[in-house]
């Protein structure tokens, strides 16, 4: 018997994704998307660099940058994001614009970049005071917070770990301990009122919700923000259950957390 088709295959709206040749995180960004988003992903060309100011600096090149753009354009990206947080931040605001400015000229779509997508992010939480975690080294770690300080947001507490390689490879434990020790106190006077976790190579994903039911601020990450962001532009949303950032209900604290037994959630205070 013949088989009978429908039509198919449903449309799709498309995000292309320019991330550094390192990033390992490819199945994270997916988790973020709606079924009905397909990414488009390419990577800047291979530089013998560890993760450091310099190699911030040769991914984000706007040449680089162009480039990587021009080879998405033939499966017609809606939006393009840069996937990357030092090389986003690394030339401050200025530069953060300027890459943008660079992309949309080399694809005629609008683009994003994870640091652009963090000061964004912040601004819808209306928050003002932030802690950090990042696996970068000291150096790495002082370009972000000065990026930070130059949107008026204050640093309330900062943790790194001097990684110059394999941070994909970083334990959820090890993410968790960290965002404890940058947040300090929860609900201390003058304390953060959100926790960003840097780098897009940084697996973060299933840790947010805890963290945030945890320290009860909400909890940001690099690729979290670069979907939500780019999404946003689409008009459509990124899929992330109790998240404060993309979920409303969990902006409510304490947030209520998946499979957690009902005579639990009635009991926490």
């Amino acid at each position: 018997m013949e088989a009978m088709f429908l039509g198919g295959p449903r449309p799709q709206r498309g995000v292309g994704v320019v991330a550094p040749f390192d990033f390992a995180l490819d199945r994270e960004l997916w988790r973020w998307t709606p079924d009905e988003v397909s990414l488009h992903l390419t990577r800047t060309p291979y530089v013998p660099v560890e993760v450091s100011l310099d190699l911030a600096r040769l991914v984000s090149e706007h040449e680089t940058l162009s480039d990587a753009v021009r080879t998405l354009i033939a499966v017609q990206p809606e939006v393009v994001a840069y996937a990357c947080t030092s090389g986003s931040f690394v030339g401050g605001i200025a530069g953060e614009r300027a890459m943008c400015e660079a992309m949309d000229a080399a694809g005629a779509v609008p683009s994003v970049t994870t640091s652009g997508a963090l000061l964004e992010a912040l601004a819808e939480l209306g928050v003002r005071r932030v802690a950090l975690v990042t696996p970068y080294t000291v150096s790495v770690t002082r370009s972000l917070r000065a990026y930070v300080a130059q949107a008026g947001v204050v640093v309330t507490g900062c943790v790194y770990m001097g990684l110059t390689r394999h941070i994909w490879k970083v334990p959820y434990r090890d993410v968790v301990e960290m965002a404890r020790r940058a947040v300090g106190t929860p609900g201390a006077a003058g304390g953060a009122q959100a926790l960003f976790l840097s780098c897009t190579n940084l697996p973060t994903y299933d840790v947010i919700p805890q963290l945030e039911a945890e320290l009860r601020i909400p909890v940001i990450s690099a690729n979290q923000v670069t979907m939500w962001a780019a999404l946003r532009r689409l008009g459509t949303r990124a899929v992330g259950p109790y998240q404060a950032l993309i979920d409303m209900s969990a902006r409510a604290w304490p947030p209520v957390l998946p499979d957690e037994p009902q005579e639990q959630q009635e009991g926490r205070t």
